[in-house]
């Protein structure tokens, strides 16, 4: 990791980061980062998730059928799922798993790897 120049834009971005710990998308980004500077512009969060991504600090969690979130790596680094509110379109991390997976799979074959993403409404939603 190459050290990166700590700018205020690059600071807000991160600060949205480690004050929810759940997976981001740019527009919440956007949204977090500007409480804590009003000036800061969506393609300025983009380019701060780039750099951030460059430096190893994020990763993205790509959702099917709709936009990536993103989240610390260290979190994605652990084995974990997500739920996604359908009314407000937040994901939220989800620790632990089910496991016995294997016995779902049709005969032969070979369990190598599992995303799984339950969906409902969240506590605030509900």
């Amino acid at each position: 990791m190459k050290a990166q120049r700590q700018t205020k834009q690059l600071q807000a971005v991160q600060q949205a980061f480690d004050s929810t710990c759940r997976p981001l998308s740019i527009p919440e980004l956007h949204t977090l980062a500007k409480q804590r500077l009003s000036s800061i512009g969506l393609r300025t969060v983009y380019r701060a998730v780039r750099r951030l991504q460059d430096a190893g600090e994020i990763v993205t969690v790509s959702v099917p059928g709709n936009s990536d979130r993103y989240e610390l790596a260290n979190i994605a680094a652990k084995h974990h799922h997500h739920f996604h509110c359908k009314a407000c379109d937040r994901f939220f991390d989800i620790h632990g798993c089910p496991g016995g997976l294997n016995k779902l799979l049709p005969k032969g074959f070979k369990l190598e790897n599992h995303d799984l993403t339950l969906s409902g409404l969240c506590a605030s939603c509900a």
